[in-house]
């Protein structure tokens, strides 16, 4: 059965087997540490992991894939699919699963930065992910203070998991190849994440502080705290020389 490649849906189908093998060796880790046993793959594409993933013992698989004719070249593909895919929007889906889960894909790029801020509206019930992305994204997400590419994404995602970057891939490892190198990093939820007021306290200052990155942090936030407040010191760096824990700790100040 043959399948078309859909550019509108930002598809590239990963063809490496090495680099197959080598997420899912990094999601068999988890798998351990965890002890979770239901697994939910994003935008199977072709089944490039779907079949490396199909292979784990004990494991409940969910697949939520939005293309039609990919859902059916899928369930053609691997009969064992069947009753497993969510033909759905992975933004607009509800949560797959009752208890807790580990997220796995080669993500779309066009909604990558999307797909990350769905998982935080999950983090309680997805202590795991594995994803691939844009290097440029990968790198932003676990960046850290201080670096060009440190900013909303990468503080957002570091208050609640733990980022590691696992490796790079390169373009000929897909078809068609991108035209941007990718990146393989795994996110684990913290044991304990930094004390904030509230976690849309700490979104409005996250967002605030890095949609003016280049101003003090004074100038950027001054809606958002008293002027008596403002005259500390932490107010002259920029947004990109503060911590998480930084961040976190100036919500108990907003106004």
């Amino acid at each position: 059965m043959q399948y078309t490649i859909k550019k509108s849906l930002g598809q590239h189908f990963l063809k490496d087997e090495n680099i197959s093998r080598s997420i899912v060796t990094a999601l068999q880790q988890s798998l351990d540490e965890t002890g979770i046993s239901q697994l939910l793959e994003v935008g199977p594409g072709a089944g490039a992991l779907t079949k490396y993933l199909l292979q784990i013992p004990d494991i409940n698989l969910k697949a939520v894939e939005l293309d039609t004719e990919k859902v059916e070249y899928l369930e053609h593909t691997f009969p064992s699919l069947k009753h497993k895919i969510i033909h759905e929007d992975f933004l607009e889906m509800p949560v797959p699963f009752e208890d807790r889960f580990i997220v796995i894909g080669n993500f779309p790029y066009n909604i990558s930065t999307q797909i990350i801020f769905r998982i935080l509206e999950w983090k309680e019930q997805a202590p795991v992910m594995i994803g691939m992305f844009q290097k440029e994204v990968a790198q932003r997400i676990a960046s850290k203070p201080g670096s060009k590419v440190y900013g909303i994404l990468s503080v957002l995602v570091q208050a609640f998991y733990e980022v590691e970057y696992l490796f790079d891939v390169l373009p000929e490892s897909f078809n068609p190849p991108p035209k941007v190198m990718s990146g393989v990093i795994r996110m684990k939820l913290l044991g304990e994440k930094p004390e904030m007021r509230s976690e849309r306290s700490f979104f409005i200052l996250v967002k605030a502080a890095f949609n003016q990155r280049r101003k003090m942090l004074r100038n950027a936030v001054k809606s958002l705290f008293d002027d008596e407040v403002l005259k500390d010191a932490i107010f002259n760096k920029r947004a990109e020389q503060l911590s998480v824990a930084d961040f976190a700790a100036l919500t108990f100040r907003m106004r």
